[in-house]
């Protein structure tokens, strides 16, 4: 007559394996998941900084016949902005407004060192007051 044995369960090295495997795939998950939270740290910084850079731009129509010379410091970012007028293109009347390079620099110290962005563009130059002397 032949006996039937009852299953035994685990052993002990088989739990001990399973809970090596369960540790392992638990930290890389942490790892990928602290990676996403990083990456979306660095983006919220660079999408205040492009926000900042955009204000100052915003913050004028038109750039003095002098230029636009100005840097500051701003909820963590250092920001300059300097201009240089363009070159008046042959043919066009001497009373057509000039433009001017506009270039907007922001940084910040990021989590992986100095992170910057850079924004430029062209405005026109003011056109004089009332009263004001022409060139």
């Amino acid at each position: 007559m032949t006996r039937h044995r009852a299953p035994r369960g685990f052993s002990l090295l088989e739990l001990l394996v399973a809970m090596a495997v369960l540790a392992l795939s638990l930290t890389l998950l942490y790892q990928v998941d602290a990676g996403v939270l990083r990456g979306l740290g660095d983006q919220s910084q660079q999408a205040r900084a492009t926000v900042l850079a955009q204000s100052l731009l915003d913050a004028r129509e038109a750039v003095p016949a002098t230029g636009w010379a100005e840097q500051g410091q701003a909820a963590g970012f250092d920001w300059s902005v300097s201009s240089r007028p363009l070159p008046l293109p042959p043919g066009l009347d001497l009373k057509t407004p000039l433009l001017h390079e506009v270039r907007i620099a922001v940084r910040w110290q990021g989590r992986a060192g100095p992170r910057q962005i850079d924004l430029g563009t062209l405005l026109p130059q003011a056109l004089p007051q009332a009263g004001d002397k022409l060139p």
